[in-house]
């Protein structure tokens, strides 16, 4: 190469570099505010990036994405939130209630997209669900009927249990109340008696041979997903059948897992999280509705119990682990 040529060169990259430099600079940012941790949900922000993408936003490039991850501390959220309206983010991606509340609570300017498995408009997050209005929008998991049908399931597991424990959060009772109303009543309709019981853990399980419980169906809150693993270990550890939502409990040991696919809620989220990257109103997007429900079924951890599987169950789970 000539030397002049080769001078050009170098002035022409010179020019390039600082050009790319503020065009990513100048990338819109996302605030990711959730109440769990990116080791728990790696295929629900899996989803979510990839439909980011498919609207034009991949990370890195031409998107930003600043992470909030309160690993099970929901008090931290409110600060957390806080956080992302002093960076003036584009747009703010809550996932679970109590983050959707916090980010609701930090402003009625920067437009949110939420993720919640309670009914939005009781909780206060939207004014309806076809005509949100204001700066909030997002995605809702269809739970209504979820314990009563994670119940269900329990029960043609153990026909001749006749009571069952049903583990909830105090601290959020957005969903402990809906839920625990929800219990009793498809409780009575199968004839079994329904104990509550709550947190710690150790001390909940330890509890359960008190109460003569013989199934512990556990609530939908954010603080169970984050200890999923744990919660599945303690199951197991005290031989409690236990139904749950979410792989990742069968997988750790769970003995049953039924309830909505949290990917596809995600996925939506992402969706709608473009859309107003690309200049839509969060006012003007109706609130999505995730429908799609999945069940998994840890068939070693049935036999470890003395349970027997029907197979007309197990034909009906997404994957079985054995």
């Amino acid at each position: 190469m000539r030397r002049r040529d080769f001078a050009k060169g170098i002035i022409g990259s010179a020019a390039v570099w600082p050009l790319a430099a503020r065009a990513q600079q100048q990338a819109p940012v996302i605030g990711f505010l959730n109440a769990a941790s990116a080791q728990t949900l790696p295929q629900a922000l899996s989803a979510f990036l990839k439909a980011l993408a498919e609207a034009g936003f991949i990370e890195g490039q031409n998107v930003r994405i600043e992470y909030r991850w309160a690993e099970g501390d929901t008090d931290r959220l409110p600060m957390m939130a806080a956080d992302l309206v002093r960076r003036q983010v584009a747009v703010i991606a809550a996932g679970g209630t109590p983050a959707s509340l916090a980010a609701k609570a930090a402003t009625t300017t920067i437009p949110i997209v939420f993720e919640t498995t309670a009914d939005p408009v009781k909780i206060g997050l939207v004014a309806s669900l076809n005509r949100p209005a204001g700066n909030v929008t997002g995605v809702t998991q269809l739970t209504s009927g979820l314990v009563a049908k994670q119940l269900e399931l329990l029960h043609e597991l153990l026909p001749t249990t006749r009571v069952m424990a049903l583990l909830i959060n105090p601290n959020d009772p957005a969903l402990a109340e809906p839920v625990s109303k929800e219990a009793l009543a498809a409780a009575h309709t199968l004839g079994v008696e329904l104990v509550r019981t709550e947190r710690d853990f150790d001390s909940v399980f330890a509890r359960l041979a008190q109460l003569q419980a013989g199934g512990l169906v556990i609530g939908t809150e954010v603080l169970f997903t984050t200890h999923s693993e744990q919660l599945a270990a303690l199951a197991a550890r005290h031989a409690v059948p236990t139904v749950y939502k979410g792989r990742e409990f069968a997988a750790a040991g769970g003995l049953l897992s039924y309830g909505s696919e949290l990917t596809e809620s995600y996925r939506l989220a992402g969706i709608q999280a473009g859309r107003i990257l690309k200049g839509d109103k969060p006012a003007d997007l109706p609130v999505q509705q995730a429908t799609k429900f999945e069940m998994y079924i840890n068939l070693k951890t049935a036999e470890a119990l003395g349970i027997t599987v029907p197979l007309p169950l197990s034909g009906r789970a997404n994957e079985v682990f054995e």
